[in-house]
């Protein structure tokens, strides 16, 4: 990965983030944001992540909880977030179908729906 340019390693890890119906203007957006990080940052926060293994303080969670995923991630696949919710006490899972890891991204009407709808309940 050190070898690769920037970029080429942004387009392999966002091949695995988004779902084939992006449209090509958000990939491209994000790609922007990406090869603009300098590599020793994203190596910082690509270890920490990699890392960081919280799971145990998961039932500790005491405040209102969304969880928004994606059926079609690939990075964390459903049984992800069904984990999590499990773990959470009182948290509310959402799956947004036909979207991907960035589903922020890939359905933000979506998303802000969903969050409006929890914060008012």
């Amino acid at each position: 990965m050190a070898d690769l340019p920037a970029r080429q390693v942004a387009v392999d890890f966002a091949a695995t983030l988004f779902t084939q119906e992006v449209p090509p203007e958000i990939v491209q957006a994000y790609l922007e944001v990406m090869t603009d990080f300098r590599p020793v940052g994203v190596r910082a926060i690509a270890n920490a992540l990699a890392d960081a293994d919280l799971r145990e303080l998961l039932p500790s969670i005491d405040v209102p909880t969304l969880l928004v995923h994606g059926d079609a991630d690939q990075r964390a696949p459903l049984m992800v977030a069904e984990e999590l919710h499990a773990r959470i006490p009182g948290s509310k899972l959402v799956v947004i179908p036909g979207s991907g890891h960035m589903v922020t991204l890939e359905a933000p009407e979506r998303v802000n729906d969903e969050v409006r709808s929890f914060l008012r309940a």
